[in-house]
């Protein structure tokens, strides 16, 4: 018996063919698998009669595959996490769902204070908190202290509440409670699907609109045997770097004006705008909303458009370069950026970090190369030089990713785009299916994963955003800080409340 299922990105299969392993023979071949290379992509829950099915989707970047095995429970298994740091969230998220318990899970607690799917969490009884509150980790001794941030916060920012326990103004330990932008988006795409559900995917993560409609295009394609036109995909490519450039030049600028290097905290705020209007260009919307649709793309780039933004980037880039080059060459900046919350490679690698913050600690990963999607155009790989895991190397990652974007687009404009827009798109939603898609979004790798139910329904839809892997390594980086270096560390990482709050 094969302990895993091979898939592509972004197809589909019967989910009969899915393995359904005993407990100890699914949690050793899911360790070893990771253990050997594989990274885990998506762990979760669903209700199968009286009991639950867990299934575990790895990313094999050897075989360029995504590797599908599942296990059924009656609500208790031996805990992956003692062994696999990087499952430690989603079996949190599985207790909370559906009150399945991990035994020896290290840190059992809520994730999201939403009801149980099930209405049984394990911590709703006498010797654990109601939901909505939570045991933070503390410190004893006459020195130490704790300083609580948020959930409402001093900007324009969303929600979220910092815990640190410190001396003096070291910090010792960052706890992160998540869960105030939780709006049901997995249970509302369940069901009937329709016109609409491609359009919630796209509020999943408002900063990344044009990854997660990709990643629920790609989905619905597969379910319905549909392949989007050459000319659609090149499109849906151009779209995403410059979702890419646009937040990364945000996030730059945020963290110049976090050690207060106002030039280039001015100049990138006014510049993201550049690239959010120029995405407002293929569609319309300054967010890519409405762009991507079943079948491939709602507008087309015709050639006088795409000379627009070839002359439009011609005139923005060089003052991108010199805001950025001014930030790099001021010694009061580096000396801020340099050698502060790191996350070392082997450590990054344990907590399943991914995207850039994953690469900025010397991981190789990255799914445009990992997991092509439908033989998407690709910008080329960066160079991962001096990337040691503070946030001077997430701020070089950044940087190299926007000129590898930006050399990537300029090479799609001036190319003449050949084809139709729109492949022929019929909505089959066949019965009793999985279908995954992953989407190399700007913040890192983002999965989508169905399984349908009777025919036009889904059973299950699971979203792994990048911040979900990633939350856990700014806790980390914060270790051994001055308090002091939370908002450029946190900025660093810039990860998303409600891509995690799902």
């Amino acid at each position: 018996m094969d302990l895993f299922y091979k898939l592509s990105n972004g197809t589909s299969a019967a989910l009969s063919l899915i393995p359904v392993l005993e407990e100890q023979i699914f949690r050793s071949s899911v360790i070893e698998t990771v253990n050997a290379g594989s990274r885990i992509e998506s762990l979760f829950a669903m209700p199968e009669g009286e009991n639950f099915r867990i299934f575990a989707i790895l990313l094999n970047p050897k075989e360029h595959v995504l590797l599908i095995t599942s296990m059924e429970t009656a609500g208790t298994y031996q805990s992956l996490t003692p062994a696999l740091p990087a499952a430690h969230l989603f079996e949190r998220e599985m207790a909370e769902q559906y009150g399945i318990v991990p035994e020896g899970h290290p840190n059992l607690k809520a994730v999201r204070f939403h009801e149980s799917y099930a209405g049984k969490a394990p911590w709703t009884n006498e010797k654990a908190p109601e939901i909505g509150m939570i045991d933070f980790i503390t410190m004893r001794g006459e020195a130490a202290h704790e300083v609580a941030v948020g959930p409402i916060h001093a900007g324009v920012i969303e929600p979220g509440h910092f815990r640190f326990q410190c001396m003096g103004e070291d910090v010792y330990s960052l706890e992160i409670s998540l869960g105030y932008q939780h709006r049901g988006i997995e249970k509302m795409m369940e069901g009937k699907v329709s016109p609409r559900t491609i359009r919630m995917a796209e509020t999943a993560a408002g900063d990344s609109s044009i990854a997660e409609a990709t990643a629920c295009a790609a989905i619905l394609e597969a379910l319905d045997e549909t392949v989007p036109s050459a000319k659609a995909r090149r499109i849906r490519a151009i779209a995403l770097e410059l979702e890419r450039i646009a937040n990364h030049v945000g996030d730059l600028g945020a963290l110049a004006g976090d050690v207060a290097f106002l030039p280039t905290a001015s100049f990138c705020g006014r510049i993201r705008g550049e690239y959010l209007n120029m995405t407002a260009e293929l569609c319309g919307n300054r967010f890519g909303r409405n762009l991507v649709v079943p079948g491939g793309v709602k507008f087309d780039l015709e050639p006088a458009r795409a000379e627009k933004i070839l002359k439009w980037i011609d005139r923005v880039y060089p003052e991108l370069k010199n805001a950025l080059d001014l930030m790099f060459d001021c010694p009061t900046v580096l000396d801020r950026f340099e050698n502060t919350g790191a996350v070392r490679r082997e450590l990054a690698k344990d907590l399943g970090l991914v995207g850039m913050a994953g690469r900025a600690s010397g991981l190789l990963i990255d799914t445009r190369y990992d997991l092509p999607l439908n033989d998407d155009p690709r910008p080329k790989r960066i160079s991962l030089k001096h990337c040691t895991g503070e946030v001077m190397a997430r701020a070089h990652v950044r940087y190299r990713e926007i000129v590898t974007s930006h050399e990537f687009i300029i090479r799609m404009l001036q190319e003449e785009l050949q084809g139709e827009i729109r492949s022929e798109y019929n909505g089959k939603i066949p019965a009793d299916k999985i279908a995954v898609s992953v989407v190399e979004s700007w913040r890192g790798e983002l999965c989508h994963a169905v399984i349908t139910g009777t025919e036009g329904t889904f059973r299950r839809y699971k979203i792994t955003d990048a911040s979900f892997h990633n939350w856990t390594g700014l806790a980390m980086a914060l270790r051994g800080e001055q308090i002091s270096n939370f908002p450029i560390c946190n900025k660093s990482f810039n990860l998303s409340y409600c891509g995690h709050d799902l």
